[in-house]
């Protein structure tokens, strides 16, 4: 007993000196260590972004055949991971308030946009007889949450919101207001606000990722959200008796274009889909730099899961041989013009596959991320040829 208390009293005694030793002279960090000469991350991305990508092969992408076929084993799969539920509940409209604005009656709308959710829209209906040709807008990001719908629509109800879209109009587009445009060339026009916009504003930019995690704890995601509430209201658009349920059509912007030919592929009612400014690869986008990187916004297009089976044009081609209008500025920073190039061809080979090539026009505009006159006369003038 009296060895053993002796080997434990020195062993103390020995951790004691080490570690005073330890505690007054610390050792010298060494400089050029692995950690410091091999970053971790670049630009938000790891630095092995390059091998992660290598491993994305989109086994649900388009691969030759029978185009039906494929879209038809493959949408599912897509639905699967884009839509978190199948609503049925009545949309049951009502009619808030409306105003004349000579070609047309402007009108706020509430209406169930899905089981959980009752949102207003701005619907504005020409006169004369109908039924008319009926287009779903779908509004932009931005980083500006204050106007929504109302991005495409003056508001006639709140004085504040006037003032915000009139500076976006001026920024983004010409000065005009592309849904009013729309009426008057006889259409019945429907927008509304994703959640976060408008009547729906949340939190402002930096509870976005919250936002996206909390939905995710929710068994949902906030581009499923997105989604779903898109499909649902273009199936509104369907619905009014103004409206020719055949000759539906969407309309977008910037996100707004993502959203719009998304809802194109996932949702039957629509026949045409005008995007702007949204459109590339996976591969094109995600490099230091880009905006999909900042970790915000990017969660609106986030879908869980998908970018393992499809790539951008994959999703966009499942709406084929539906008629679809792309258009890009060759200055858009944001969408670098070889990596949409690169999903208009991947698109065109879908579109081809099902003898449709004319239904699918791609265009570049001079200018940057911008929906002006020019391209809107282009747009709309397509429209009228698709939808008239």
């Amino acid at each position: 007993m009296k060895l053993l208390t002796s080997t434990i009293l020195i062993g103390l005694a020995m951790a004691t000196t080490v570690y005073a030793q330890s505690a007054e002279t610390p050792l010298e960090p060494k400089t050029g260590t692995f950690f410091e000469t091999h970053p971790i991350t670049e630009g938000n991305l790891p630095t092995f972004f390059s091998e992660l990508k290598a491993k994305m092969t989109y086994p649900l992408a388009y691969d030759g055949g029978d185009p039906k076929a494929w879209h038809d084993r493959v949408l599912p799969s897509a639905e699967a991971l884009m839509l978190p539920s199948t609503d049925t509940v009545d949309f049951a409209p009502e009619v808030i308030d409306k105003v004349d604005r000579g070609d047309f009656t402007a009108m706020r709308v509430a209406f169930n946009v899905t089981d959980e959710s009752r949102i207003a829209a701005i619907v504005l209906v020409p006169k004369g007889d109908g039924p008319f040709p009926g287009v779903l807008m779908l509004h932009d990001h931005g980083a500006r949450f204050d106007i929504g719908k109302e991005k495409w629509i003056r508001p006639w109800y709140d004085e504040e919101r006037l003032k915000s879209t009139t500076q976006w109009s001026q920024k983004y587009f010409s000065g005009l207001f592309p849904g009013e445009e729309l009426a008057k060339r006889g259409y019945v026009v429907v927008a509304t606000d994703a959640l976060g916009w408008g009547d729906r504003a949340g939190n402002g930019y930096e509870a976005q990722q919250a936002l996206a995690s909390n939905l995710s704890n929710l068994g949902s995601s906030l581009a499923g959200i997105m989604a779903q509430e898109d499909v649902r209201a273009s199936e509104f658009v369907a619905s009014l008796p103004e409206v020719d349920p055949d000759r539906v059509g969407v309309v977008g912007f910037s996100m707004g274009a993502f959203r719009a030919w998304q809802v194109a592929a996932l949702s039957p009612v629509v026949k045409a889909t005008v995007a702007d400014c949204w459109m590339a690869t996976y591969d094109g986008l995600m490099v230091p730099g880009n905006n999909q990187l900042k970790g915000q916004s990017a969660w609106y297009m986030n879908h869980p899961g998908i970018a393992r089976l499809m790539d951008y044009p994959d999703v966009a081609a499942l709406a084929a041989p539906k008629a679809l209008y792309f258009m890009e500025g060759v200055e858009d920073p944001l969408f670098p013009k070889a990596s949409v190039e690169d999903a208009y061809a991947k698109m065109r080979v879908v579109w081809d596959a099902y003898n449709a090539d004319d239904k699918l026009k791609t265009d570049f505009f001079d200018g940057g991320h911008i929906f002006t006159e020019d391209r809107q006369k282009a747009a709309f003038d397509w429209l009228d040829s698709q939808l008239k």
